[in-house]
């Protein structure tokens, strides 16, 4: 069963205006999918096709010369070179939506594209599912913890802590929702195999993938955390510099989400390490052993994982209206912290997030601590995403918000 997606929309307008369309996004999450779902008169080939892969290198002018546009292309990142000849080939024939591309590696695909296609070509970056689109929620809005974009939520999501839960240990991709009959753990672990043995085989930093399996592991077990390499580099036994090539590597997979420290100014007391978040809580559940709900919703790691549900969701919801976040963290030496903030406008919008039902006043009391260290900046409104069913008023310009209402 295909479940529609929201970036549909943004992928029909960048096909209308652009030559070629890239859409970058982790292993599995639909991108070829709803690429063929929403152009099956479309010729496509995948890169994963070993006989295409030499094909192509040894002769990519070649190549296209003998397909018809318009055209999709799977997995892209497994040939950069052939930027330069989609360049020739959109400079022959200049017409908007010749070539749709896939590719699950954005940094390095990146490179390609500013090189050879810069002006020419829409990048879209896609996710694992919402929750709007696993409840077939048609807002499309990305989140505000604003009064407007709150009253004008009308959602779908069930608000029922139980089904949160299995959601969040379900994680996000298509394939689990498509089939309700898979094993999620076999699942899981036949992706992170496929991961493996595809992707970081390729990359030349990593000779090994056991090791890198374990700072996997290692990594998941500190999602929403601050990035310390070295205790990582410590756990698993290889040195910082190598934690920092993986950590690339996961980045250019769109595996982690790297959270970076509001600052807009250089002051010593506030911390510069980005938060780490995964955008899949499935696929943390299952690196950290997590193997039912049950017990990820009562275990060590539950405000941490709720936490990395709740970013990966606001993520989505501008990734799917494609919009990059202008999201961010606050936390100074003392141990104030902001979980999220988003800075649009030039206005600062605080958020925290508690997995609990009944937050309060304290739960905001650094929203005043950061206005103090960015004087010049105004605060809007804000508030806690929790688990709270109703939309209520927390004080002045703050609001309890139900995790449903991303």
């Amino acid at each position: 069963m295909y479940i529609k997606r929201h970036v549909e929309k943004v992928i029909e307008q960048s096909r209308k205006s652009y030559y070629a369309v890239l859409v970058t996004g982790p292993r599995q999450v639909g991108k070829s999918t709803v690429l063929r779902n929403l152009y099956p008169n479309y010729n496509y080939e995948t890169l994963d096709n070993p006989l295409l892969l030499q094909s192509i290198k040894s002769d990519p002018v070649g190549y296209f010369n003998l397909q018809q546009t318009p055209f999709i292309i799977d997995e892209v990142q497994r040939v950069p070179e052939l930027f330069l000849s989609l360049k020739y080939m959109i400079e022959m024939k200049k017409q908007n939506g010749m070539y749709l591309l896939t590719g699950s590696q954005k940094f390095k695909l990146m490179k390609g594209v500013s090189e050879s296609l810069a002006g020419r070509i829409a990048i879209i970056d896609m996710l694992g599912l919402s929750s709007r689109e696993i409840y077939g929620d048609d807002f499309d809005v990305p989140f505000m913890p604003t009064t407007e974009y709150l009253l004008s939520r009308k959602t779908k999501i069930s608000c029922d802590e139980r089904k949160l839960w299995e959601r969040i240990h379900k994680g996000s991709m298509p394939k689990l929702y498509d089939d309700e009959n898979i094993d999620w753990e076999q699942y899981y672990s036949n992706y992170v195999n496929t991961y493996l043995e595809r992707d970081i085989n390729q990359l030349e930093q990593v000779a090994n993938t056991l090791p890198f399996l374990q700072f996997m592991i290692s990594l998941a077990s500190r999602t929403g955390e601050l990035l310390n390499m070295n205790n990582i580099a410590k756990d698993i036994g290889v040195s910082a510099p190598t934690i920092k090539k993986w950590i690339s590597i996961l980045q250019k997979s769109n595996i982690i989400y790297l959270l970076q420290p509001f600052s807009q100014n250089i002051n010593k007391r506030i911390l510069k390490t980005p938060k780490v978040y995964f955008t899949d809580t499935g696929l943390v559940a299952y690196l950290c052993r997590w193997l039912t709900p049950e017990t990820l919703q009562n275990g060590a790691m539950a405000g941490a994982i709720y936490e990395t549900y709740i970013v990966s969701e606001i993520i989505k919801s501008y990734y799917n209206a494609g919009k990059q976040p202008n999201i961010y963290y606050f936390r100074d030496t003392n141990g104030a912290e902001v979980d999220l903030i988003i800075y649009q406008d030039g206005m600062i919008y605080p958020i925290e997030i508690k997995k609990t039902s009944s937050p309060n006043l304290k739960d905001i009391k650094h929203f005043k601590t950061m206005q103090s260290y960015f004087p010049n900046i105004k605060i809007g409104e804000g508030g806690v995403i929790c688990n709270n069913s109703t939309l209520l008023p927390l004080g002045p310009n703050n609001k309890i918000i139900p995790a449903n209402l991303i």
